[in-house]
């Protein structure tokens, strides 16, 4: 058994088996990585240091005599497939096979920092630090065998974790070789890795690791954690988003059966009891008296606030030639404005985290995506020393970015210190986590353009209204109640990027105004500007094309010099069955309109090519929008697993149909009203559309992402398809039933 401070020592140790401070089902061992198969140092041995410097290669390897490997990694599998693929670039660069190697994920003890989990990057960047990581052990290794072997190193090869001479005989295995003891050796960023002709596991569809114990109900969720002696938590939250508490009456919760302690710090309150449900009963009938709070504007003056919000300053992303100019000698000007609501993250499990303080040591189980980042921000909270404080992933029911399975943790902390330490588990209600997650904030976006004579853009101005900030954390919200340290600064996510335009236009000016606030707290959700950036231009674009009479495709290629795109559309025009001509087709059987629409991204301007093509109904009656097929070609370079990059780009479909077709907080002038699935509805399964994937796998290429830029393409794809059915625009996110058929009757 090993403490809350334990190191990789006492973990490599216990065979891999992860014990932390008391005994853990095997289920929670399992999830947690930390099989007993793992690496083990010999009966009586000495202990062995690991190394999680981010430049070691011991930070991310060990190896066991056994010849096994274990693999610690900082990015974390959010239900992704994430675990699995990395396990695979490790596997392909050791030659040891995939059921070989044991996988520990966001344990700040025992993984390197590699960063938040978001963004695209766990295999662009993540990967590549594991894979040069394994690399670099495989040429030591080899280099080692061919001292005690005596043959130059380029006379052996690896087969399963096994160095032998390419002519035969007898060989050495990897546990022989360096078995229970450090590389101590710097990851080198330079290293030789596979020759992709060689791979054998890499750029095959693996199956996921996850799947066996998900599929028969062993896995062990966040939620399914438990500790023994553990008591249960829930904070009673305020009425309003800034209302302060007066009152408290501790007598209102007293005789609840299991009832164990109230807690108030400012305005944090919070129930423990012996029971989840005694905790539950504790937090709905405990009376407290709040202040009165009426701050956010009304709902149906969204636009107007945010264009009367000051700006801080202009992020201009591109400036080429001389807009005003050009713009004043078009042959056909244009202009329009768009518009995205402001949505919730929508885990379709609420956040849960449990904590416990031990010897003065602070243990979190959490299902963030950041957990390095959240053990500074739980230190910070709770005025501990860093090093003091570690957090442990654990997968939860869902993330779509930062929700509020970090706060949960914060409440959990703040809890268990309540308790002198004793472990407490905090599950937030469905109205927690819609009410109290930050929010992926509104975008507004003004577009101009002109066209030549021949139906060319030679002009192109747009201006996105977005929060000022940048990535980073987002303040806890039991911090910020309860008056302790916490972020000062917003962090909405990069959402900047994909302002600028992937065309060659010969005249162009983007800019950012960043503003000064924003109504509730953001933070990034998937695809955090890019999904918003791109779904104005690509509309807009398609509202260039219909005035040139143009095929919308075609009319991307004709402005489209970055061949890689070109490829990655034509492609798209062969698997959408792409019928080539102008927009709009006002194709209607009865009441039902039928259209398509094309959608197109370079993710960041610098990396993942996507495009798409929608196929949709509008009910004319009733203003419904059902989407029947969704045609998507994808180029993130070198595929790691052709299964898991679809899973992807299947799930950023269908959860952006959702949040294009159906999704938008809602509130009153105190808080969130949104509060359930009924008020915020999401796509069902009778409503999940047929998807074609096509796969553009570069083996020879470095490999993107493919976590967030299939979303980026979706909304546009169906407001063109919208248009081209019905001939009206949609410029307003989500396209509701109710806005669909009042635009249809202005457009009439």
């Amino acid at each position: 058994m090993i403490t809350a401070t334990a190191t990789r020592r006492s973990f490599l140790g216990t065979g891999g088996s992860l014990v932390i401070g008391f005994a853990l089902s095997g289920r929670a061992l399992a999830q947690q990585g930390a099989a007993p198969a793992g690496p083990s140092r010999p009966a009586g041995g000495p202990a062995v240091t690991k190394s999680v410097a981010l430049d070691d290669v011991d930070g991310f390897l060990a190896i066991g005599a056994d010849g096994k490997v274990t693999l610690f990694s900082g990015k974390v599998d959010l239900g992704t497939g994430v675990r699995t693929a990395l396990t695979q670039m490790a596997a392909e660069e050791l030659d040891v096979p995939v059921e070989r190697i044991t996988f520990v994920q966001g344990d700040t003890a025992l993984t390197p920092d590699q960063g938040p989990t978001y963004g695209s990057l766990s295999i662009q960047v993540g990967g590549i630090q594991i894979r040069q990581a394994a690399a670099t052990a495989r040429k030591q290794l080899l280099e080692t065998a061919a001292q005690r072997l005596g043959v130059p190193a380029a006379e052996l090869v690896v087969e399963d974790g096994t160095v032998r001479r390419r002519s035969g005989g007898p060989g050495l295995g990897y546990g022989e070789l360096i078995g229970d003891r450090n590389f101590s050796l710097k990851v080198d960023k330079d290293v030789t890795t596979k020759d992709p002709a060689s791979f054998r596991v890499v750029g095959q569809s693996v199956p996921r690791l996850d799947i066996p114990e998900k599929t028969t109900g062993r896995f062990t969720y966040m939620h399914d954690f438990r500790v023994d002696g553990m008591l249960h938590g829930r904070v009673v939250r305020p009425p309003a988003l800034q209302a302060q508490l007066r009152e408290v009456d501790e007598s209102s919760v007293r005789n609840i059966p299991g009832f164990v302690k109230l807690v108030r710090e400012g305005n944090f309150l919070g129930v423990i009891a012996r029971t989840e449900w005694g905790a539950i009963r504790a937090a709905q009938e405990l009376k407290a008296t709040w202040s009165d709070w009426q701050g956010l504007p009304e709902q149906s003056k969204l636009w107007e606030h945010v264009r009367a919000t000051k700006v801080t300053k202009d992020d201009v992303t591109s400036n080429v030639g001389n807009t005003k100019d050009a713009m004043g000698g078009g042959a056909k000007r244009l202009s329009a404005t768009y518009d995205f609501a402001i949505h919730t993250h929508g885990s379709l499990g609420p956040s849960c985290a449990v904590a416990e303080i031990r010897d003065g040591k602070l243990t979190c189980w959490s299902a963030s995506q950041m957990t390095h980042n959240l053990r500074k921000q739980i230190a910070a909270m709770m005025r501990m020393p860093e090093e003091q404080v570690r957090c442990i992933y654990l997968e939860g029911s869902g993330c779509y970015g930062r929700n509020g399975h970090e706060d949960a943790a914060g409440d959990a902390a703040l809890l268990t210190r309540a308790m002198d330490g004793r472990p407490v588990r905090v599950q937030w209600a469905r109205q927690d986590e819609h009410g109290w997650d930050p929010k992926g904030p509104p975008t507004l976006i003004d577009l101009r353009a002109a066209l030549d004579a021949q139906g060319n853009i030679i002009a192109w101005e747009s201006e996105f209204f977005i929060p000022q900030g940048a990535a980073g954390n987002v303040a806890l919200v039991p911090a910020e109640l309860a008056g302790l340290p916490h972020e000062e600064s917003m962090a909405p996510g990069n959402i900047i990027q994909n302002s600028a335009l992937p065309y060659a236009v010969p005249n162009i000016n983007t800019v950012c105004h960043r503003l000064e606030n924003t109504l509730f707290k953001p933070s990034w959700i998937r695809t955090p500007g890019r999904m918003q950036n791109t779904y104005a231009n690509e509309s807009f674009l398609d509202e260039l094309a219909a005035a040139a009479g143009v095929d919308p495709l075609d009319f991307r290629l004709r402005h489209l010099k970055d061949e890689r795109g070109v490829e990655l559309l034509r492609r798209l025009a062969v698997l959408s069955r792409w019928e080539s001509r102008p927009s709009p087709q006002r194709n209607t059987t009865g009441n039902v309109a039928k259209g398509r629409g094309v959608s197109y991204v370079k993710y960041e301007l610098n990396r993942t090519y996507v495009g798409a093509v929608a196929e949709v109904e509008v009910n004319r009656d009733s203003g419904e929008i059902r989407v029947t097929r969704f045609s998507v070609v994808h180029d993130c370079g070198q595929v790691i697993n052709p299964d898991g990059v679809r899973n992807q780009v299947e799930g950023n479909v269908l959860h952006t149909i959702s949040r294009t077709l159906k999704e938008e907080l809602t509130w009153d002038r105190s808080m969130v009203t949104s509060l359930d699935w009924g008020t915020y509805p999401v796509i069902t399964f009778p409503e999940v559309p047929v998807i074609d994937i096509d796969l553009l796998d570069r083996p020879g290429e470095k490999p993107w992402g493919a976590g967030e830029p299939s979303a980026a393409v979706i909304p546009s794809a169906i407001s063109n398809a919208v248009f081209d059915a019905t001939g009206v625009r949609l410029r307003s996110v989500p396209f509701t039933p109710p806005r669909v058929k009042a635009a249809m009757q202005q457009a009439t």
